[in-house]
């Protein structure tokens, strides 16, 4: 279930990115007209609306439906009296950060990332309102599932690994200078994969055996936006810098005790966790259809 509710939260953050490129590029379309020249290829031109009619073939069906699933939840949702707390939505977005972020597939704010879970657990709460899940079965499911709720102290970090102490010492000196980390690791790091990400390897955890000591042990002595100096690596020598620390964190059963509801209810009722089930209630009408999805 973990899973699945990650690949919602990606899913839904890939589509308020095409959302926001639609709504970015269409407002000045009325603004300067049709004949605007986005590009030119030799003597040819693409023109701002054959880029957006382009745009909208291929992404305007999902992103206006994506539009309506969060308006259809918003008007359900108050309807039933549904709420979500922050202290929900900080706990989401802790075990996620924590348990299963990646390099890249963070959106551009966090505020962003909060709108997106909010919305995800507003849905969840609104398919299975009328769902009853014993007391027995939750604390049950907790007692099975603690590690799921035991979250470690993680640490989002980037490195520029580099060949040579030298070398390293070079580019310590570059950063107090004033270059950008991201730009050094792009250009230097010898770790290919984090280099395409700036230097970015997301968070990561002392149980992670993927990564050195020597880093975990240099992350825990910075404070965010600091970096070290040269570490001894295997491959190298790294510059660790933090951008955010989570402290460890183990939740209640009463902290978790609706999300386990929500799971095991989802679980039980094996339907997609979806807002097109409430489309008819909503009176939803749209360009391509009318009522529920066609």
């Amino acid at each position: 279930m973990e899973k699945k509710r990650l690949w919602y939260i990606i899913a839904g953050l890939a589509l308020m990115n095409a959302i926001t490129l639609i709504m970015l590029l269409a407002r000045p379309a009325f603004l300067e007209g049709n004949k605007e020249s986005v590009a030119e290829i030799g003597k040819e031109s693409i023109t701002r609306q054959e880029w957006l009619t382009e745009l909208e073939e291929r992404y305007g069906q999902e992103t206006l439906r994506d539009l309506i699933d969060q308006e259809v939840v918003r008007q359900m949702t108050d309807e039933y009296g549904i709420e979500i707390s922050d202290k929900a939505v900080e706990r989401e977005l802790t075990i996620y950060k924590a348990m299963y972020s990646s390099p890249g597939n963070e959106p551009k704010s966090e505020e962003k990332w909060k709108q997106q879970i909010k919305y995800s657990l507003l849905l969840e709460e609104l398919l299975t309102k009328d769902v009853k899940v014993s007391e027995k079965d939750m604390k049950s499911f907790y007692e099975q599932n603690k590690s799921l709720f035991d979250i470690p102290a993680s640490y989002h970090l980037s490195q520029i690994v580099i060949a040579t102490q030298q070398d390293a010492e070079s580019a310590v000196k570059e950063l107090k200078e004033g270059s950008s980390f991201a730009a050094l690791a792009m250009e230097r790091s010898i770790d290919e994969f984090s280099a395409n990400e700036g230097g970015d390897i997301g968070f990561i955890t002392e149980e992670d055996e993927l990564i050195s000591p020597a880093v975990i042990g240099a992350a825990k002595s910075l404070e965010p936006e600091e970096w070290t100096g040269p570490v001894k690596v295997e491959n190298g020598y790294a510059i660790i810098y933090l951008h955010e620390k989570l402290e460890g964190k183990k939740y209640s059963f009463k902290e978790v005790k609706n999300q386990i509801r929500r799971q095991i209810a989802l679980e039980q009722m094996d339907i997609p966790v979806s807002a097109r089930a409430f489309w008819n209630d909503a009176e939803v009408s749209w360009f391509y259809g009318e009522g529920s999805e066609k």
